[in-house]
């Protein structure tokens, strides 16, 4: 038998084949792990840079809830400072990549706006540098342009050594109309003081505070953040107060102004004490459809008035001055004493600044001066922003 031998030059070309082979595989092979490791590194980065946006504009927003309003503890402008500032520190605390510390640019990736709601279009304005600021925009970068693109490592054999990442949040503190604890079975209370007061006189301080037009408020008092305690002296910090007890010269109907149920039906003083010192618990919501306490489709909340404000409740308002509550702001009362009934259209915030309720009726005075409401209870609502509106915490929009 003859036996036939394959040719020198076939085996050289197998062999050529089987490496050729071979080297497109481990090219395959590699391409994958430059794929793998790379585009890992970018889900991961990209992941904890939306992160520091998210922490930086959530902390961005808060220090400019300090600036909203009339009752403001700061000025817009130094809240904007403050903001830009925290946003930058706050980012810096995050490790992205193969960054340990992350930066940020206090004008260029910081935006400040407002966010309202648009009653003829149904939908959420964003109006960036419009005051007053309740939105902050924070922006994280990783770019060429800014010599921060992240590296690849096994990419770069492939002609890619960097890649650009952004990631940008925005979070909003939206104006709120009602309340509602986040458990029915909560401990926590809600500091909602259950004293009304009327709209007109309201809107006058308003009106004074922001067109100059005077309504004859003064301005006595300052809330003296450093130190913790009210001080008392003529045109102390532009911020006007008004007394809640009622004025004899009013013209208003007997009983325009007093106490109101919020809760149980004919509050005793000792219950007016307890809600002034600790806030609205969950039994006192237990008396509110679905325990919230919200207005009708109309916009206004019923409330059972009281004969008045009483001096049985003077030590407890004492024990809170320099204390923030939102109060209740109505349109109407009807009915006189026990059977008055207030027609509530919203709550605004407001610092106990002076009380006192003895002596005769021209004395007696529940002073308080605006400020900023903001409180993880408040209940979101598609309503305009408004200088005086309450505030819910800040909400991540995207």
């Amino acid at each position: 038998m003859k036996i036939q031998r394959r040719s020198s030059g076939s085996n050289r070309r197998r062999r050529g084949a089987i490496v050729v082979l071979v080297l497109s595989v481990i090219a395959i092979t590699f391409a994958f792990a430059a794929f793998t490791v790379d585009f890992g590194m970018i889900a991961l980065t990209k992941a904890q840079m939306q992160n520091a946006a998210d922490s930086s504009a959530h902390a961005a927003v808060q220090e400019v809830a300090r600036s909203f309003g009339p009752g403001r503890e700061i000025s817009v402008s130094d809240a904007e400072d403050i903001a830009r500032a925290r946003a930058v520190e706050v980012v810096a605390n995050f490790r992205t990549g193969d960054e340990g510390s992350t930066s940020a640019h206090e004008t260029r990736d910081v935006r400040l706006g407002r966010r309202s709601w648009n009653e003829q279009t149904q939908s959420w304005d964003e109006e960036w540098g419009l005051t007053p600021y309740n939105m902050a925009e924070v922006t994280v970068r990783r770019t060429a342009a800014d010599t921060t693109a992240l590296p690849m490592s096994f990419a770069q054999f492939l002609g890619q050594s960097h890649f650009d990442l952004e990631a940008r949040s925005v979070s909003a503190l939206y104006p709120g109309n009602g309340f509602e604890l986040d458990d029915p079975n909560s401990s926590s209370t809600i500091g909602v003081l259950p004293i009304a007061l009327d709209l007109g006189s309201w809107n006058d301080l308003m009106e004074q505070i922001h067109d100059g037009v005077a309504h004859g408020y003064d301005d006595d008092y300052q809330w003296d953040d450093s130190g913790g305690v009210v001080v008392e002296r003529s045109d102390m910090d532009d911020i006007p107060e008004i007394s809640m007890y009622p004025d004899l010269n009013s013209g208003l109907a007997p009983g325009n102004r007093g106490t109101v149920d919020l809760g149980a039906a004919g509050n005793s003083t000792n219950d007016l004490k307890r809600q002034i010192l600790y806030g609205l618990s969950a039994w006192d919501l237990s008396f509110f459809p679905d325990s919230k306490i919200a207005f009708d489709d109309e916009g206004a909340l019923y409330l059972n008035g009281d004969t008045g404000i009483s001096a049985g409740i003077q030590n407890a308002l004492e024990s809170i001055i320099g204390e923030v509550r939102a109060i209740p702001i109505f349109i109407e009362v009807t009915g006189q004493g026990n059977n008055t009934t207030y027609t509530i259209v919203k709550f605004v915030g407001v610092r106990i600044m002076d009380v006192r309720l003895s002596g005769g009726p021209r004395n007696r005075h529940l002073t308080v001066q605006p400020a900023v409401f903001n409180s993880r209870f408040v209940t979101r609502a598609n309503i305009p922003v408004a200088v005086d509106s309450i505030l819910t915490p800040p909400v991540a929009i995207h």
